[in-house]
């Protein structure tokens, strides 16, 4: 009997652990000089990235050259929901500090200069 207990303890304990990054998913982003991506957030590493997966224009889902591309890099949790790392904008092809705030199926995702005191930001929705 005290076996068992013993494995359902560490059962329970190994399945807590596993739990997913809130920010893992797919995630809809805002239209961005007119295309929308469908992008996949998920684990590298200890932090969180996002690769896009799909690309759509006013015409419908078409095949971006961005296809594939980290969009969102390295994001570190907090453990409050908030994350700090780094973003891609393909428009200028820049890569920005960003900042991540994950409330349920929202997202704001935040490209920052001057040390975070000027940022852009986007509100994803979760699809996935």
């Amino acid at each position: 009997m005290k076996r068992l207990v013993m494995a359902a303890m560490v059962t329970a304990i190994w399945a807590g652990s596993a739990v997913a990054d809130p920010a893992e998913g797919m995630w809809k982003t805002e239209v961005d000089d007119g295309a929308y991506a469908h992008v996949a957030m998920q684990p590298c590493g200890e932090n969180i990235c996002g690769i896009i997966a799909r690309t759509f224009n006013s015409d419908g889902e078409y095949n971006s050259p961005n296809k594939g591309k980290l969009l969102v890099r390295d994001m570190q949790a907090n453990g409050d929901g908030s994350y700090a790392g780094r973003v891609w904008r393909p428009s200028n092809d820049k890569v920005y500090t960003g900042k991540m705030q994950v409330n349920g199926d929202s997202l704001t995702l935040k490209g920052c200069v001057a040390g975070g005191l000027i940022c852009s930001s986007q509100e994803w929705t979760r699809i996935e």
